[in-house]
Protein backbone atom coordinates (compact mmCIF):
# COMPACT_ATOMS: atom_id res chain seq x y z
CA UNK A 1 0.00 0.00 0.00
CA UNK A 2 1.28 3.66 -0.83
CA UNK A 3 2.02 6.44 1.65
CA UNK A 4 -1.21 7.87 0.03
CA UNK A 5 -3.36 5.09 -0.06
CA UNK A 6 -2.38 4.85 3.76
CA UNK A 7 -3.12 8.56 4.35
CA UNK A 8 -7.13 7.70 2.88
CA UNK A 9 -7.42 4.83 4.30
CA UNK A 10 -6.45 5.87 7.62
CA UNK A 11 -8.74 9.58 7.44
CA UNK A 12 -11.48 7.18 6.62
CA UNK A 13 -11.62 4.91 9.11
CA UNK A 14 -11.67 7.63 11.68
CA UNK A 15 -14.31 9.02 10.23
CA UNK A 16 -16.30 6.23 9.91
CA UNK A 17 -15.41 5.73 13.86
CA UNK A 18 -16.53 9.24 14.49
CA UNK A 19 -19.57 9.18 12.92
CA UNK A 20 -21.20 5.79 14.38
CA UNK A 21 -21.00 2.82 11.87
CA UNK A 22 -21.12 -0.50 12.07
CA UNK A 23 -17.88 -2.69 12.44
CA UNK A 24 -19.40 -5.59 10.06
CA UNK A 25 -19.76 -4.53 6.92
CA UNK A 26 -23.42 -5.13 5.74
CA UNK A 27 -23.87 -6.89 2.31
CA UNK A 28 -24.82 -4.35 -0.24
CA UNK A 29 -25.76 -6.51 -3.61
CA UNK A 30 -25.71 -4.47 -6.99
CA UNK A 31 -25.33 -5.86 -10.82
CA UNK A 32 -21.49 -5.92 -11.25
CA UNK A 33 -20.58 -3.49 -14.10
CA UNK A 34 -18.43 -4.05 -16.78
CA UNK A 35 -15.75 -1.65 -18.21
CA UNK A 36 -18.09 -0.25 -21.10
CA UNK A 37 -21.39 -0.38 -18.59
CA UNK A 38 -24.51 1.18 -19.89
CA UNK A 39 -25.68 1.57 -16.34
CA UNK A 40 -25.64 3.93 -13.37
CA UNK A 41 -26.32 2.59 -9.46
CA UNK A 42 -27.51 5.22 -7.44
CA UNK A 43 -28.27 5.02 -3.61
CA UNK A 44 -31.85 5.65 -3.00
CA UNK A 45 -34.29 5.75 -0.18
CA UNK A 46 -36.52 3.20 -2.07
CA UNK A 47 -40.61 2.72 -1.76
CA UNK A 48 -42.88 5.08 -3.24
CA UNK A 49 -40.09 7.30 -3.98
CA UNK A 50 -38.05 5.33 -6.44
CA UNK A 51 -41.60 4.89 -8.37
CA UNK A 52 -41.97 8.09 -8.78
CA UNK A 53 -38.34 8.98 -9.80
CA UNK A 54 -38.49 5.92 -12.19
CA UNK A 55 -41.18 7.64 -13.95
CA UNK A 56 -40.51 11.37 -13.87
CA UNK A 57 -36.31 10.60 -14.07
CA UNK A 58 -34.94 7.27 -14.76
CA UNK A 59 -36.83 5.79 -17.52
CA UNK A 60 -36.75 9.10 -19.94
CA UNK A 61 -33.24 9.50 -18.76
CA UNK A 62 -33.07 5.62 -20.06
CA UNK A 63 -34.58 6.41 -23.31
CA UNK A 64 -32.91 9.58 -24.08
CA UNK A 65 -28.95 7.93 -22.83
CA UNK A 66 -29.34 4.61 -23.66
CA UNK A 67 -27.83 4.06 -19.77
CA UNK A 68 -29.90 2.14 -17.31
CA UNK A 69 -30.97 3.70 -13.91
CA UNK A 70 -30.37 1.26 -11.13
CA UNK A 71 -31.87 2.83 -7.93
CA UNK A 72 -30.48 0.88 -4.69
CA UNK A 73 -32.16 1.41 -1.05
CA UNK A 74 -30.44 1.12 1.47
CA UNK A 75 -28.68 3.14 4.73
CA UNK A 76 -26.92 5.91 6.01
CA UNK A 77 -25.11 3.59 8.15
CA UNK A 78 -24.65 0.86 5.42
CA UNK A 79 -22.99 3.59 3.01
CA UNK A 80 -20.74 4.47 5.70
CA UNK A 81 -19.56 1.01 6.44
CA UNK A 82 -19.41 0.87 2.86
CA UNK A 83 -16.46 3.72 2.36
CA UNK A 84 -15.00 2.19 5.54
CA UNK A 85 -14.21 -1.11 3.36
CA UNK A 86 -13.20 0.77 0.54
CA UNK A 87 -15.40 -1.12 -1.43
CA UNK A 88 -17.80 1.65 -3.34
CA UNK A 89 -20.10 -0.47 -4.91
CA UNK A 90 -22.52 3.18 -5.71
CA UNK A 91 -22.17 5.62 -8.69
CA UNK A 92 -24.15 8.49 -6.76
CA UNK A 93 -25.41 9.10 -3.66
CA UNK A 94 -28.84 10.45 -2.81
CA UNK A 95 -28.91 11.57 0.74
CA UNK A 96 -29.26 13.99 3.24
CA UNK A 97 -26.21 16.91 3.41
CA UNK A 98 -25.21 16.22 7.03
CA UNK A 99 -24.55 12.56 5.76
CA UNK A 100 -22.88 13.18 2.49
CA UNK A 101 -20.39 15.83 4.86
CA UNK A 102 -18.84 12.30 6.19
CA UNK A 103 -17.73 11.43 2.67
CA UNK A 104 -16.55 14.46 1.60
CA UNK A 105 -14.38 14.76 4.39
CA UNK A 106 -13.40 11.29 3.92
CA UNK A 107 -12.19 12.88 0.20
CA UNK A 108 -14.52 10.09 -1.32
CA UNK A 109 -16.23 12.29 -3.73
CA UNK A 110 -16.18 13.94 -6.96
CA UNK A 111 -16.29 17.49 -7.72
CA UNK A 112 -19.68 18.48 -9.09
CA UNK A 113 -18.87 19.42 -13.31
CA UNK A 114 -21.32 22.31 -13.25
CA UNK A 115 -19.74 23.90 -16.19
CA UNK A 116 -19.55 20.88 -18.36
CA UNK A 117 -23.62 19.99 -17.80
CA UNK A 118 -25.18 19.64 -20.78
CA UNK A 119 -29.27 19.56 -19.79
CA UNK A 120 -29.11 22.09 -16.83
CA UNK A 121 -27.96 25.19 -16.35
CA UNK A 122 -26.09 25.87 -13.30
CA UNK A 123 -27.24 29.22 -13.08
CA UNK A 124 -30.94 27.72 -12.90
CA UNK A 125 -29.54 26.59 -9.47
CA UNK A 126 -30.36 28.39 -5.87
CA UNK A 127 -26.86 28.59 -4.72
CA UNK A 128 -27.66 28.01 -1.51
CA UNK A 129 -28.00 24.40 -2.53
CA UNK A 130 -25.26 24.59 -4.77
CA UNK A 131 -21.65 22.96 -3.78
CA UNK A 132 -18.35 21.86 -4.75
CA UNK A 133 -19.03 18.21 -4.44
CA UNK A 134 -23.04 17.83 -3.61
CA UNK A 135 -25.90 19.53 -5.27
CA UNK A 136 -29.57 19.54 -4.06
CA UNK A 137 -31.88 17.45 -5.17
CA UNK A 138 -35.15 18.92 -3.19
CA UNK A 139 -35.55 20.17 0.08
CA UNK A 140 -38.34 19.96 2.89
CA UNK A 141 -38.99 21.68 5.73
CA UNK A 142 -39.35 20.92 9.69
CA UNK A 143 -42.64 22.49 10.91
CA UNK A 144 -45.16 23.01 13.60
CA UNK A 145 -47.94 20.70 12.89
CA UNK A 146 -51.53 20.47 14.44
CA UNK A 147 -54.58 18.66 14.79
CA UNK A 148 -57.57 21.25 13.74
CA UNK A 149 -59.57 19.64 16.06
CA UNK A 150 -57.55 20.19 19.09
CA UNK A 151 -58.27 24.21 18.68
CA UNK A 152 -61.77 24.79 17.68
CA UNK A 153 -62.57 28.27 18.25
CA UNK A 154 -59.18 29.21 19.17
CA UNK A 155 -55.81 29.77 17.38
CA UNK A 156 -53.38 27.22 17.14
CA UNK A 157 -49.77 28.53 18.47
CA UNK A 158 -48.15 31.09 15.71
CA UNK A 159 -44.67 30.69 16.19
CA UNK A 160 -42.35 28.73 18.72
CA UNK A 161 -42.80 31.26 21.73
CA UNK A 162 -46.12 30.11 21.82
CA UNK A 163 -45.69 26.67 21.48
CA UNK A 164 -43.90 26.91 24.73
CA UNK A 165 -46.33 28.81 26.47
CA UNK A 166 -47.83 25.33 27.81
CA UNK A 167 -50.41 27.54 30.52
CA UNK A 168 -51.96 29.64 27.20
CA UNK A 169 -51.57 26.30 25.08
CA UNK A 170 -52.61 23.28 27.66
CA UNK A 171 -53.04 20.70 24.21
CA UNK A 172 -50.47 17.94 24.71
CA UNK A 173 -47.22 18.22 22.54
CA UNK A 174 -44.78 16.35 20.67
CA UNK A 175 -41.00 16.74 19.18
CA UNK A 176 -37.74 15.00 17.68
CA UNK A 177 -36.28 12.70 19.66
CA UNK A 178 -32.04 12.00 18.60
CA UNK A 179 -32.98 8.95 17.13
CA UNK A 180 -35.02 10.62 14.81
CA UNK A 181 -32.01 12.79 13.45
CA UNK A 182 -31.72 15.37 15.61
CA UNK A 183 -33.65 17.28 18.56
CA UNK A 184 -35.28 20.43 18.10
CA UNK A 185 -32.46 22.55 19.29
CA UNK A 186 -33.10 25.60 16.57
CA UNK A 187 -36.92 25.63 18.00
CA UNK A 188 -35.90 25.49 21.46
CA UNK A 189 -33.80 28.77 20.90
CA UNK A 190 -36.42 30.05 18.52
CA UNK A 191 -38.84 30.09 21.88
CA UNK A 192 -36.00 31.32 23.71
CA UNK A 193 -35.67 34.65 21.91
CA UNK A 194 -32.78 34.05 19.55
CA UNK A 195 -33.09 35.74 16.28
CA UNK A 196 -33.61 33.39 12.97
CA UNK A 197 -30.53 34.85 11.40
CA UNK A 198 -28.58 34.51 14.91
CA UNK A 199 -29.31 30.56 15.23
CA UNK A 200 -25.68 29.39 14.69
CA UNK A 201 -23.49 28.56 16.16
CA UNK A 202 -26.41 27.19 18.64
CA UNK A 203 -25.77 27.57 21.95
CA UNK A 204 -26.27 23.99 23.07
CA UNK A 205 -26.44 24.16 26.72
CA UNK A 206 -29.20 27.82 26.42
CA UNK A 207 -31.50 25.31 23.88
CA UNK A 208 -31.83 22.25 26.98
CA UNK A 209 -32.74 25.40 29.35
CA UNK A 210 -35.53 25.96 27.26
CA UNK A 211 -36.69 22.14 26.10
CA UNK A 212 -36.80 22.10 30.42
CA UNK A 213 -39.60 24.39 30.57
CA UNK A 214 -41.64 22.96 27.44
CA UNK A 215 -40.86 19.51 28.58
CA UNK A 216 -43.91 19.07 31.00
CA UNK A 217 -46.17 19.46 27.90
CA UNK A 218 -44.29 16.95 25.73
CA UNK A 219 -46.12 13.59 25.83
CA UNK A 220 -43.92 11.90 23.06
CA UNK A 221 -40.18 12.51 21.58
CA UNK A 222 -40.30 10.48 18.14
CA UNK A 223 -38.08 8.85 16.58
CA UNK A 224 -39.79 8.33 13.30
CA UNK A 225 -41.81 10.66 10.85
CA UNK A 226 -44.43 7.94 10.58
CA UNK A 227 -44.90 7.63 14.32
CA UNK A 228 -45.20 11.75 14.31
CA UNK A 229 -47.70 11.99 11.76
CA UNK A 230 -49.91 9.19 13.15
CA UNK A 231 -49.70 10.46 16.94
CA UNK A 232 -51.31 13.46 15.26
CA UNK A 233 -54.13 11.49 13.49
CA UNK A 234 -55.21 10.06 16.36
CA UNK A 235 -54.99 12.80 18.52
CA UNK A 236 -52.40 11.17 20.95
CA UNK A 237 -50.91 15.02 20.60
CA UNK A 238 -52.11 18.13 19.43
CA UNK A 239 -49.44 19.72 17.77
CA UNK A 240 -45.49 19.14 17.53
CA UNK A 241 -42.86 19.26 15.51
CA UNK A 242 -42.88 17.37 11.99
CA UNK A 243 -41.60 16.55 8.60
CA UNK A 244 -43.53 18.69 6.50
CA UNK A 245 -43.64 15.76 3.42
CA UNK A 246 -44.91 13.89 6.32
CA UNK A 247 -47.96 16.18 7.32
CA UNK A 248 -48.82 16.95 3.72
CA UNK A 249 -49.27 13.28 2.77
CA UNK A 250 -51.53 12.73 5.90
CA UNK A 251 -53.39 16.20 4.76
CA UNK A 252 -53.48 15.02 1.77
CA UNK A 253 -55.53 11.76 2.97
CA UNK A 254 -58.24 13.96 4.85
CA UNK A 255 -56.94 14.08 8.22
CA UNK A 256 -57.68 16.88 9.80
CA UNK A 257 -54.08 18.47 10.27
CA UNK A 258 -52.23 21.87 9.37
CA UNK A 259 -48.67 23.30 9.16
CA UNK A 260 -47.39 26.16 10.56
CA UNK A 261 -44.55 27.30 8.15
CA UNK A 262 -43.43 30.72 11.05
CA UNK A 263 -39.96 29.60 11.64
CA UNK A 264 -39.81 26.03 9.86
CA UNK A 265 -36.45 24.17 9.41
CA UNK A 266 -35.47 23.64 5.77
CA UNK A 267 -33.30 20.29 5.48
CA UNK A 268 -31.40 19.47 2.43
CA UNK A 269 -30.98 16.26 0.20
CA UNK A 270 -28.28 16.09 -2.06
CA UNK A 271 -26.73 14.16 -5.15
CA UNK A 272 -22.86 13.66 -5.03
CA UNK A 273 -21.07 11.55 -6.95
CA UNK A 274 -18.16 8.67 -5.45
CA UNK A 275 -14.77 9.02 -6.52
CA UNK A 276 -14.37 5.18 -6.89
CA UNK A 277 -17.38 4.60 -8.28
CA UNK A 278 -17.95 1.77 -11.10
CA UNK A 279 -19.78 4.51 -13.60
CA UNK A 280 -17.91 7.68 -13.30
CA UNK A 281 -19.03 8.92 -16.66
CA UNK A 282 -22.58 8.07 -16.68
CA UNK A 283 -23.11 9.34 -13.11
CA UNK A 284 -21.74 12.31 -13.73
CA UNK A 285 -24.51 12.53 -17.11
CA UNK A 286 -27.70 11.12 -14.48
CA UNK A 287 -26.67 14.00 -12.56
CA UNK A 288 -26.68 16.66 -14.74
CA UNK A 289 -29.92 14.94 -16.34
CA UNK A 290 -31.40 15.11 -13.22
CA UNK A 291 -31.24 18.82 -12.73
CA UNK A 292 -32.03 19.66 -16.26
CA UNK A 293 -35.30 22.45 -16.52
CA UNK A 294 -37.81 18.91 -17.80
CA UNK A 295 -36.95 16.43 -15.90
CA UNK A 296 -37.12 18.65 -12.87
CA UNK A 297 -40.32 20.15 -14.24
CA UNK A 298 -41.62 16.15 -14.51
CA UNK A 299 -40.18 15.42 -10.83
CA UNK A 300 -41.66 18.15 -8.60
CA UNK A 301 -45.10 18.15 -10.51
CA UNK A 302 -45.50 14.51 -8.55
CA UNK A 303 -42.98 14.95 -6.05
CA UNK A 304 -44.47 17.02 -3.10
CA UNK A 305 -40.79 18.52 -2.27
CA UNK A 306 -39.35 22.14 -2.55
CA UNK A 307 -37.23 21.96 -6.06
CA UNK A 308 -32.99 23.09 -6.14
CA UNK A 309 -33.99 25.34 -9.55
CA UNK A 310 -35.55 28.35 -9.80
CA UNK A 311 -37.27 27.61 -13.27
CA UNK A 312 -38.84 24.11 -11.43
CA UNK A 313 -40.35 26.90 -8.36
CA UNK A 314 -41.70 29.49 -10.29
CA UNK A 315 -43.58 26.76 -12.32
CA UNK A 316 -45.47 25.33 -9.77
CA UNK A 317 -48.90 26.18 -8.82
CA UNK A 318 -49.86 28.78 -5.89
CA UNK A 319 -51.42 25.75 -4.19
CA UNK A 320 -48.47 23.32 -5.19
CA UNK A 321 -46.15 26.41 -3.29
CA UNK A 322 -48.11 26.49 -0.44
CA UNK A 323 -47.15 23.03 0.76
CA UNK A 324 -43.81 23.03 0.22
CA UNK A 325 -40.55 24.87 1.37
CA UNK A 326 -38.64 27.71 -0.53
CA UNK A 327 -39.16 31.24 -2.45
CA UNK A 328 -40.17 33.91 -0.63
CA UNK A 329 -41.74 31.49 2.52
CA UNK A 330 -38.42 30.35 3.57
CA UNK A 331 -36.41 33.60 3.02
CA UNK A 332 -38.91 35.20 5.18
CA UNK A 333 -40.05 32.81 7.37
CA UNK A 334 -37.71 29.84 7.90
CA UNK A 335 -34.12 29.11 8.32
CA UNK A 336 -31.70 26.30 6.55
CA UNK A 337 -29.93 23.74 8.53
CA UNK A 338 -26.53 24.45 9.40
CA UNK A 339 -25.31 21.10 8.10
CA UNK A 340 -21.43 21.39 9.21
CA UNK A 341 -22.55 22.48 12.76
CA UNK A 342 -24.47 19.32 13.20
CA UNK A 343 -21.71 17.18 11.61
CA UNK A 344 -19.30 18.63 13.99
CA UNK A 345 -21.42 18.76 17.28
CA UNK A 346 -23.53 15.79 16.82
CA UNK A 347 -21.67 13.82 18.95
CA UNK A 348 -21.88 16.59 21.87
CA UNK A 349 -25.25 17.00 21.39
CA UNK A 350 -25.82 13.31 21.68
CA UNK A 351 -24.06 12.55 24.76
CA UNK A 352 -26.23 15.73 26.59
CA UNK A 353 -29.67 14.33 25.08
CA UNK A 354 -28.93 10.77 26.38
CA UNK A 355 -28.11 12.38 30.24
CA UNK A 356 -31.23 15.26 29.61
CA UNK A 357 -34.22 12.61 28.30
CA UNK A 358 -32.93 10.02 31.27
CA UNK A 359 -33.54 12.52 33.84
CA UNK A 360 -37.26 12.98 32.64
Amino acid sequence: MTKRSQMTSTKRRTLIKGAGAALVLPHIWVPKAGAASKRVIIRSPGGVYDEIRRRAIYEPFTKETGIEVIPVATTAAKLLAMLRSGHIELDVIDITVPQLIHFERANALLPIPYDDFKYADPDNIYPEYKRENMVGNFIYGVIMGYNTEAFKGNPAPANWAEFWDIERYPQHRMMSDMAAGAPDLEFALLADGVPLNELYPLDIERAFASLDRVRPAVRKFWDTGALSAQMLIDREVDMGSIWSSRLLTVQDAGAPVEANWNEHCVHVQSYAIMKDGPNVENATLLVDYMLGEEAQDRYFKEYKAGPITKKAYENLSEEHRAVIPGGEKTEEMGFILDAEWWVDNRQKVSDMWSQWIMQG
